[in-house]
């Protein structure tokens, strides 16, 4: 499962009920190579289905406000359909995609971290529904592309085998063309889990985030742990530098090398920050 933000001072307690909670995964699964003709299929819908989300967008953005899922199909649908060629969940999942989007956008903007604009999309993806345009087993996987349902041999491996014992409920999944031109599937997918008995339970940990410390565990049997933070600070002392001599510089070149060095930095700290909550 993946990390859990923790604000300051954010104690995990325990109930004395069991609860149900629901276990949400993602796995990437690559498509065999050698498919032919079939990967063209899957470069065209790519395409077209990023065409799609592009008007769709576009829609949005002249109504100077975000607009739901619902309404952005009824001016859209017919068009997506007609025109780009997409099939109809394709074009249903590309109203829900570029709706949320815009919803994203409106609660950046309520924090002055971004301004009304038009987004636009690149090619790198296309979003299928279970049951509806895609299925998959073990080893094959069934999409809908622009030219009908085709099926494409999946790499499977060790770890992954467990998502496909039908304890797993697939949910909305993405096919991704990776910077390598190989496309690999993005499968979400979620079960519920039942927490243990922690009425048996007598320790608690708190957790306190911040900067000097990235984190400090506390548990109620007096055990302390400490999490420093000098690591992403030297990350950023560096990376700000290397900012400012860049942006002093000015060109084109420079503009390139930053954006690239904005990436670097991001990755670098979700390393850091990962390994630390795992610790935890």
């Amino acid at each position: 499962m993946g990390g859990i933000a923790l604000s300051p001072l954010t104690f995990i307690y325990l109930y004395s009920e069991s609860i149900i909670m629901k276990l949400t995964k993602t796995i990437v699964l690559k498509l065999r190579e050698g498919e032919g003709e079939g990967e063209s299929d899957l470069e065209d819908t790519i395409n077209a289905f990023t065409e799609g989300m592009n008007y769709a967008s576009e829609i949005v953005y002249r109504h100077n406000k975000p607009i739901s899922s619902v309404s952005l199909q009824k001016l859209s649908y017919r068009y997506l359909r007609d025109n780009i060629g997409l099939k109809s969940q394709m074009a249903c999942n590309v109203c829900r995609q570029v709706s949320g989007a815009y919803e994203s956008l409106k609660e950046k903007i309520k924090v002055k971290r971004a301004k009304w604009q038009l987004l636009t999309f690149a090619p790198t993806n296309v979003t299928f529904s279970y049951g509806r345009d895609f299925t998959i087993n073990s080893d094959m996987l069934s999409i809908t592309t622009l030219r009908g349902r085709k099926k494409y041999r999946i790499v499977n491996y060790r770890y992954a085998e467990q998502f496909f014992d039908g304890s797993w409920k697939y949910l909305a999944s993405k096919l991704v063309k990776h910077k390598d031109g190989r496309y690999y599937f993005h499968l979400s997918c979620e079960k519920e889990i039942e927490e243990p008995d922690i009425t048996k339970v007598s320790n608690f940990m708190g957790v306190d985030v911040g900067m000097n410390y990235l984190a400090v565990a506390t548990t109620t049997d007096k055990k302390n742990r400490f999490f420093r933070g000098g690591d992403i600070k030297n990350v950023r002392n560096i990376y700000e530098k290397q900012r400012e001599r860049l942006q002093k510089k000015g060109t084109r070149s420079a503009k390139r090398v930053l954006k690239h060095l904005s990436g670097r930095e991001k990755r670098l700290i979700r390393d850091i920050n990962h390994v630390v909550s795992k610790e935890v």
